[in-house]
């Protein structure tokens, strides 16, 4: 059980609200709440995910524990001290990246970029060459350090963003989005820098919209949808929360009235069911039945494919959101 020196991170009932100006004039105010009430604690050494649609309130939680942005009302703490009144005892601790390329200056090279975040961190100068070295070294970066950072690829330009992150060798990290848009060779490489890290002892807070990507790195994942936490536990847990044990996916050219009729008998065998353009997802203990079921349709063509697998993390996410979403 861990105790209270273990906590890094610790929030209380946090929420921001953002004022959207609306009319024609642009005088009306109206409250958007993007953060509504969330609680959840990260321990050290940690990989804590948080997993949510776009808007969901991932990006702006980020952005509060990492003081840039100051919280509607509760409470935040990062190593015991208030994320309001204390951020000068915070932020030399704590590193940050945001999915793109903002943050790195693209007509300089890697290493000017390094050289000036440097000084930004306040590393002593004697020790600037050394470290920037270092974290070259650690991305994959070296030998490409004199390039500027508009010839960079996606992934490349997110491994400096992780060295930059690093300089000051923090011991929070706060990941948004670190492998958005790259390809899967790039993101391959990420993720094993993210468990490198960890290794290091590092905490680290990483949101993402692969749950591969989640279930991979995370000891804990919190889903969020509207802005608040509508599921927290280990990625193995929350598979659990799936009320079958296999899916049974249907490839159907057309909505057709002869499956719908099969899947109202079936109702009492489904889990859960999904659409999706042509296909349609069912969640199911009883596999056996349903496959039987649907077999004459597969025959007369009514269907295209059936394929059964066991339910994954992205089938529970999917189940909690939209659950969580009636």
């Amino acid at each position: 059980m861990q105790n209270d020196h273990d906590v890094i991170i610790h929030v209380e009932h946090l929420n921001k609200v953002f004022q959207s100006i609306r009319g024609y004039w642009r005088q009306k105010k109206h409250p958007v709440q993007a953060v509504k009430d969330i609680s959840f604690s990260i321990c050290k050494g940690e990989l804590f995910g948080m997993v949510g649609p776009n808007g969901a309130g991932k990006t702006t939680t980020v952005k509060m524990l990492s003081t840039l942005l100051l919280p509607s009302g509760g409470n935040a703490t990062i190593f015991g001290h208030d994320v309001v009144k204390d951020t000068d005892k915070i932020r030399p601790r704590i590193g940050f990246t945001f999915g793109g390329n903002k943050g790195l200056y693209s007509r300089l090279s890697a290493l000017d970029n390094l050289k000036y975040f440097a000084e930004l961190y306040k590393l002593d100068p004697q020790t600037i060459e050394k470290r920037i070295k270092e974290m070259l070294e650690v991305v994959g970066l070296t030998g490409r350090e004199k390039d500027r950072v508009e010839t960079y690829s996606s992934g490349m330009q997110q491994r400096l963003h992780l060295a930059r992150a690093m300089l000051h060798d923090p011991d929070l990290l706060f990941l948004d989005e670190p492998t958005v848009g790259i390809d899967p060779i790039g993101s391959r490489e990420i993720r094993t820098l993210i468990r490198e890290l960890v290794t290091r002892g590092k905490t680290v807070l990483l949101t993402t919209h692969y749950m591969y990507e989640a279930e991979e790195l995370c000891n804990r994942i919190a889903v969020v949808n509207h802005g608040e936490i509508v599921a927290l536990d280990t990625p193995a847990s929350l598979k659990t929360r799936a009320s079958s044990d296999s899916v049974i996916v249907i490839q159907t050219p057309t909505e057709n009235p002869a499956l719908q009729v099969e899947l109202n008998n079936l109702r009492n065998d489904i889990a859960h069911l999904s659409n999706s353009h042509e296909t349609v997802s069912i969640q199911t203990r009883n596999p056996g039945r349903i496959l039987n079921t649907l077999a004459g349709l597969l025959e007369s063509q009514v269907i295209s494919n059936i394929e059964v697998r066991n339910a994954t993390l992205e089938d529970v996410y999917v189940q909690i959101i939209k659950e969580s979403t009636v």
